[in-house]
């Protein structure tokens, strides 16, 4: 089979890389992709690094064997952990992470602390400590580890009262700062976007890094010469750890599908 063609993997914590991945397919819609989901062991960012290690490299596996041209890490906290170890080991296949959407977020030179929504992991690695390091200068970053909220997602909770309750209370930890942006560090988050602007106000940027990753995957596909280059609008299958009806359909839900 021509590589061209092959299905890209996508790999998150649980429903939240479908974020990155409904981006990817308004960029990309002639590509295949195939989406797991470790939803059986969410969240991540209460783990140690070497559990999150491990079930990072059982879902690369996965996506092996299921025959990908490049894997996308659409999970913070695995990218943290893990993404270093994992282009180390897979040296044949292009493996893309993500990471905080900080840069855009800081040059937006907004009056008011730069919060950056993740979990305690994402917020503790040193990949985003580096982060944080180069634009501590240039804005008052104020990092809010939200732990719970992907549990939220994950149960369907995208909007109304359990959501808003929550993050009412969450931002209310942002002491002594006035709100100037939000940076989404996790990609569950992207799906409560809605509910952060209805309670921090429409005029606070919300920031993800979903766009910004699938512009960079284009690239990297580009430079490898695995580009689609079919016309018609291309296939995504779904799979998860949890292996439920439920979980699969919010999956579908999610991506709008």
């Amino acid at each position: 089979m021509d590589k061209k063609s092959l299905s890209i993997g996508f790999f998150d914590s649980g429903v939240g890389g479908l974020s990155v991945l409904r981006e990817t397919i308004k960029l990309m819609p002639n590509e295949n992709y195939i989406y797991f989901g470790d939803s059986k062991n969410a969240p991540y960012g209460v783990k140690t690094v070497e559990e999150v290690q491990k079930l990072t490299f059982n879902a690369v596996e996965f996506l092996l064997s299921e025959g990908v041209k490049a894997i996308v890490i659409a999970c913070n906290t695995a990218t943290s952990a893990a993404i270093e170890e994992l282009r180390s080991f897979y040296k044949d296949i292009p493996i893309i992470g993500i990471e905080p959407a900080l840069k855009p977020a800081v040059e937006l030179n907004r009056e008011g602390a730069v919060v950056i929504m993740a979990t305690s992991m994402t917020l503790a690695e040193k990949k985003f400590n580096a982060l944080q390091e180069k634009y501590k200068e240039e804005a008052n970053i104020a990092p809010l580890p939200c732990g719970g909220l992907v549990e939220l997602i994950e149960g369907g909770n995208v909007e109304g009262e359990p959501v808003e309750n929550y993050l009412r209370e969450k931002f209310k930890e942002v002491k002594s700062h006035r709100v100037g942006a939000v940076v989404l560090g996790c990609t569950h988050y992207p799906f409560v976007k809605g509910a952060i602007s209805k309670v921090l106000g429409e005029d606070i940027p919300v920031i993800d890094g979903s766009d910004g990753t699938s512009r960079h995957l284009k690239k990297v596909l580009e430079d490898n010469n695995l580009l689609n280059p079919h016309g018609s609008k291309g296939t995504v299958s779904i799979y998860n750890s949890l292996d439920s009806e439920a979980i699969i359909s919010l999956s579908y839900k999610l991506l709008n599908l």
